[in-house]
């Protein structure tokens, strides 16, 4: 089963967002011909300086875009794991960590280089607050 490995992704999303690291998270590589394409996974600077996730799922036709907490933003990703999601992308910049679902069911986190440089303007504005 996946769910254990993908806990530890998820904890892996809570570290780099805590560490100052996080750029950008995906969910990508859907099964099929879906109606959804993508989730993008983004975070959000509030007016009192706490933030917020923001989830853009992008359809076929549309876009929608919700705003959670980190932990509601994890659940809901998970919901979408083999559903119709196989991948789902964690961009830092300490390296990608890229958390796949086989066709056995079983889940596997790959590392490599990192991608982005720099980590997303929002985490660099709540460094820069001291908000983590």
């Amino acid at each position: 089963m996946y769910e254990p490995i993908f806990a530890l992704f998820c904890e892996r999303v809570k570290e780099s967002i805590q560490s100052g690291t996080f750029a950008k998270l995906t969910l990508a590589k859907t099964m099929g011909d879906t109606e959804i394409k993508n989730i993008y996974f983004r975070l959000v600077l509030n007016e009192d300086n706490t933030y917020s996730i923001s989830l853009t799922t992008r359809y076929k036709t549309e876009e929608v875009e919700s705003i959670h907490t980190l932990d509601e933003a994890l659940l809901v990703l998970g919901t979408y794991i083999k559903n119709p999601f196989l991948t789902a992308l964690l961009f830092t910049t300490d390296n990608d960590v890229t958390f796949k679902v086989n066709k056995k069911n079983a889940g596997s986190i790959i590392e490599q280089e990192p991608t982005f440089k720099n980590a997303s303007p929002v985490m660099l504005e709540m460094i820069e607050k001291g908000i983590v």
